[in-house]
């Protein structure tokens, strides 16, 4: 066959063969920005279910349960679970993010590095949780959010971080709070009592009451003046020669 007759055919199948790759990439970019879709869209949360990678946005779900579900790599924006009950519900590498979970329920839920940050998390009881499925990951991290009223008694929560947070009348009573990271936050009238605060950093922190000889306190970290309160519950006399 002569070279000139050729040549339109192989023109033509090379035509053919790019459109056929560009409808591939759109096809693939199609399902790719379905499947980000997807994570936004699918908000819905219920119990009993799995779910991975998901945002849920400005859910509210108040004085509601939520039974046996399991939480992976998922972002909680804006949501609402004011006195609603959590029951043996498990979260993995979860953010909740300006979330108000105020007088939450959360019996025999289990927390690995979950992060609450610039939330309302009052009044939770954070004993009736399963911490012994835990695992390796950090249990819990606050910053920027409000805890008061919470209750953390004999809980081992060695590294928990607990940053620039407002944790007023919080119950450390008998926990292990071991590396814990408290800089910037109020402690007003939270109690400790037998707490372990071995190599703590409570610098920055203030308007805490801790006895030193009620609560282990090797390699804590204090700065002043605020360290200054841990020699009022000393029998010992301060003299200010100013």
């Amino acid at each position: 066959m002569p070279l000139d007759a050729r040549g339109p055919g192989i023109k033509h199948l090379q035509q053919d063969r790019l459109e056929t790759r560009l409808r591939l990439i759109a096809h693939i970019e199609f399902l790719d920005a379905t499947h980000r879709e997807n994570r936004y869209l699918n908000q819905l949360i219920s119990s009993h279910s799995h779910y991975s990678d998901q945002v849920f946005n400005a859910r509210h779900l108040d004085k509601d349960q939520l039974v046996s579900s399991e939480f992976y790599e998922c972002d909680f924006s804006q949501c609402s679970f004011v006195e609603s009950i959590f029951q043996g519900c498990k979260f993995v590498n979860c953010v909740f993010r300006e979330c108000n979970m105020s007088l939450l329920q959360v019996p025999e839920c289990s927390f690995s590095s979950a992060r609450f940050l610039d939330s309302k998390v009052l009044g939770v009881n954070w004993t009736q949780a399963d911490w012994a499925t835990t695992g390796l990951g950090k249990p819990l991290e606050f910053l920027r959010s409000i805890i008061n009223h919470s209750t953390f008694i004999g809980l081992k929560l060695k590294g928990i971080q607990i940053t620039n947070c407002i944790a007023l009348e919080v119950d450390f009573r008998e926990a292990d709070l071991s590396q814990a990271d408290f800089t910037g936050t109020d402690l007003s009238r939270s109690m400790f009592k037998n707490t372990i605060l071995s190599e703590a950093d409570l610098s920055q922190a203030c308007n805490y009451h801790i006895d030193p000889g009620q609560n282990a306190l090797k390699g804590a970290k204090f700065s002043m003046p605020e360290a200054m309160a841990l020699l009022y519950s000393m029998d010992i006399e301060l003299i200010d020669e100013a």
